[in-house]
């Protein structure tokens, strides 16, 4: 049974104070600190009480969720590592060898920093990226920690402190001049870390701007987060909570849509008495909760595990909405699911369940060009294809139109495809190679200026 917990994080430096963590074998507790000196760990109070299993130990998957394990590394990182801290390395050297091994782990996939960032008269406007033409993304500067990380998270850089990685923006204002200067822009999506964890009055200073005159244009305003899944008291708990609340029914009421983009990585998050009052709170407020996950070796992949999620959301009134597959960085090994498989899990879960959760699409890949959705696998004039569309495209023309990628078992990201029927290149490459070279060089001109 769910209970209030006082917020406690826990981290490298203290998760050894645990009981649960005190009676698995030291190996591997040392093993866990070592990976955690490459990517960022923290779990909290609510996540190690109520949602870990821990007489399924090491296999529990809200464990293998949120604690680092020895595979998240390869063995030769690993060993490196290891090797460098038996040898007794000084600060500056172990201090070089981790960021040389985060540097080979691609920390900022699909363009993050390089294509996604406007430049407006020279100048890069940081902690906004926009992508896709009705769009924008903004990264609060107060919203880039969360709750817990998740080991598989594609922006754990921006909680290492790696210089020159961290998208991050504390001028509310530049966001609304921006906004008011590009008026094909309808959505606006804050997003981390977890924009949850500031303040409702530091998310209302951010938000209430666009409520009014000029900004008629955003009909859609998105805040991503993880907080249902793991501190679903921001929502329930004190005065800051009835804070959010009221902020949530403040939007709600100005006639623009609210929609929390909640993450879900497996059914058990969803199981809690915390997690269902935080749920029927937000919807009660006026907000959609719409749903999203990455399909996760280890944690998620089978279609039992996703029709569940998807029922038992639809039973919460929430909106499945996307199947993901994890990004090409950092663990992303460990949590590998070939696109095959991903295809045949979704279709199979999707079959399992009733029109309420078939909102959902799947396997999509939120790759640099786009947002692609693999649509099927077939055979075509003799030869076996992955049949694919953007939902989402650096250049909309580009969305809806079906192309075709020869089969291959092993692929798990769009990069390692390549076109069927014996053809060049994808009718979009072109265009996208040519989109890269404008955005290159307009971040090259920035810098030099």
């Amino acid at each position: 049974m769910s209970e209030l917990y006082d917020y406690k994080a826990f981290t490298a430096r203290n998760f050894r104070s645990l009981p649960q963590i005190r009676q698995l074998p030291e190996s591997l507790k040392r093993e866990m600190e070592i990976v955690a000196m490459i990517f960022p760990f923290k779990s909290n109070s609510y996540v190690v009480n109520e949602l870990i299993d821990w007489g399924n130990m090491p296999d529990d998957p809200i464990f293998r969720l949120t604690f680092p394990d020895r595979e998240m590394l390869s063995d030769h990182h690993f060993n490196r590592l290891k090797t460098a801290i038996e040898s007794h390395a000084g600060k500056s050297q172990l201090d070089a060898l981790i960021h040389e091994i985060r540097m080979e782990l691609n920390p900022h996939p699909a363009g993050q920093l390089a294509l996604n960032i406007p430049v407006i008269n020279g100048e890069k406007l940081e902690g906004i990226q926009h992508k896709y033409r009705e769009t924008v993304l903004f990264f609060p500067s107060q919203g880039q920690t969360c709750h817990a990380y998740c080991t598989f998270c594609f922006r754990w850089p921006q909680f290492t402190g790696m210089e020159g990685m961290k998208i991050a923006s504390a001028e509310s204002r530049q966001l609304a001049e921006y906004l008011r200067n590009h008026k094909e822009v309808t959505n606006v999506l804050f997003t981390g870390g977890d924009p949850l964890v500031m303040k409702s009055s530091i998310l209302d200073k951010y938000i209430s701007p666009l409520l009014g005159p000029g900004f008629e244009h955003i009909h859609t305003i998105r805040i991503g987060s993880k907080a249902l899944a793991y501190w679903p008291y921001r929502f329930t708990s004190g005065k800051d909570a009835d804070d959010l609340l009221r902020l949530f029914e403040k939007v709600a009421g100005s006639g623009k849509q609210l929609a929390l983009m909640a993450h879900f990585n497996h059914p058990v998050e969803l199981g809690t008495k915390a997690v269902k009052h935080a749920i029927k709170q937000i919807r009660s407020s006026g907000v959609e909760i719409r749903t999203q996950s990455p399909i996760l070796r280890h944690i998620n992949d089978s279609a039992k595990i996703w029709a569940r999620m998807w029922r038992n959301q639809a039973r919460l009134g929430c909106i499945p909405y996307y199947m993901f597959m994890a990004r090409d960085t950092g663990a992303k090994s460990y949590f590998n699911v070939s696109i095959e498989n991903a295809y045949e899990i979704y279709r199979e879960a999707y079959s399992k369940v009733s029109g309420m959760s078939k909102t959902v699409r799947g396997p999509v890949m939120s790759a640099s060009p786009g947002k692609v959705h693999v649509l099927g696998i077939s055979e075509i004039a003799g030869e076996k294809i992955f049949i694919l569309q953007f939902i989402q495209g650096r250049n909309p023309d580009w969305v809806r139109r079906p192309f075709f990628a020869g089969f291959d078992a092993d692929a798990s990201w769009l990069t390692d495809l390549y076109p069927a029927f014996g053809e060049e290149k994808f009718f979009w490459q072109d265009n996208y190679e040519q989109l890269t070279r404008i955005k290159m060089h307009q971040a090259v001109k920035q810098e030099d200026d």
